[in-house]
């Protein structure tokens, strides 16, 4: 299927040479490539990043920069990594190991569910409704970045409920998706749209949680999983599992900014819970043993698992989980609590 074939091609890139795709990238900076004002729909007069860093990735060992591409190039690509649109659920699941790692969510009405990294590996993005709520699961396995969104996102003094899908593209080495209501691209750990007519809106974030499903699943008895109806076998191994290990050694599939590069705080594939408090953005790291973190009155609770959760008193608190560079690209003046 295709999107194993680009995901794998990928890996095997990365692997072969360690060095960044987008040094394949078409040359940037044609008159064609900055004179338009849309491709394939998408306006890019409204832009909160710079065009020429959205790179979308062919598939075939080359990418091409956002300047440069052709508007039958865009449509070719979009949703080559195809996102699951009708998602059906399952319990007890057989095929889940105790260590493969999930993306849960509890509901308002207690119900819990579970959305497994080795499924989303290979569509990235899952529209569903939860408790009658419109949520984007998302995923990028090149920041390791699960976030859990509401669809329906607040424009001036209204509303509008989004779907997604998959743009084929990348900005700081990490997904970038597409509503298609308007076209809009969107900057998937940062849940910020960055081109198009909904550039400078953010999409709401929602409490969920990264862990292993031996963990989560010890927690909530209750769990319905995402089922593997869309690829069967082809979810039965991970693409990415040894892909932390070039993070560390400063190589990226794909450019990322110097500040998310040149961090060393932590170790670029360190796994960190981040949470946003009256507008100030933290990060806390999910290695070593469980605990529990203040968090300007926010308790973060790190797992043991390689997994964590926020919550504010008892309740839920949005979080995201990611790649250490990633939280530094989408959040530059993010600190680190320990």
């Amino acid at each position: 299927m295709r999107r194993t074939a680009a995901l794998m091609a990928l890996v095997i890139a990365v692997a072969a040479c360690g060095r960044s795709a987008g040094s394949d990238a078409r040359t940037i900076g044609s008159e064609e490539g900055l004179a338009r004002n849309q491709v394939a729909g998408t306006d890019l007069t409204r832009a909160t990043v710079d065009l020429s860093d959205i790179i979308f990735d062919t598939f075939d060992g080359g990418s091409i920069r956002l300047t440069e591409a052709s508007d039958a190039e865009v449509t070719a690509l979009r949703d080559a990594i195809a996102p699951i649109d009708e998602p059906s659920y399952e319990a007890n699941p057989d095929w889940l190991g105790p260590t493969d790692l999930v993306i849960g969510m509890v509901d308002s009405t207690g119900q819990a569910w579970a959305w497994p990294h080795r499924i989303l590996n290979l569509h990235e993005i899952v529209n569903d409704a939860i408790d009658g709520v419109p949520v984007l699961i998302s995923y990028c396995p090149l920041c390791r970045s699960g976030v859990v969104y509401n669809r329906r996102v607040p424009v001036g003094d209204t509303t509008k409920t989004l779907s997604f899908g998959n743009t084929s593209a990348l900005y700081e080495n990490d997904l970038v998706m597409v509503d298609r209501q308007t076209n809009t691209f969107w900057w998937q750990v940062r849940g910020l749209g960055i081109v198009g007519e909904l550039a400078g809106v953010e999409l709401p974030v929602l409490a969920s949680r990264t862990t292993t499903w031996q963990r989560w699943s010890a927690e909530h008895d209750n769990t319905l999983v995402l089922t593997r109806e869309s690829g069967g076998h082809l979810y039965d191994n991970d693409p990415f599992a040894s892909y932390a290990e070039f993070l560390d050694t400063g190589r990226f599939p794909f450019p990322v900014s110097e500040r998310a590069a040149d961090d060393t705080r932590l170790a670029a594939s360190t796994l960190v819970v981040v949470v946003t408090v009256d507008g100030d953005t933290f990060a806390v790291a999910t290695t070593g043993e469980a605990t529990t973190v203040d968090v300007e009155g926010v308790t973060v609770r790190i797992d043991g698992a390689g997994g964590g959760d926020a919550l504010l008193g008892d309740a839920p608190y949005p979080s995201r989980s990611t790649f250490w560079f990633a939280a530094v690209a989408a959040f530059p003046d993010i600190t680190v609590v320990k």
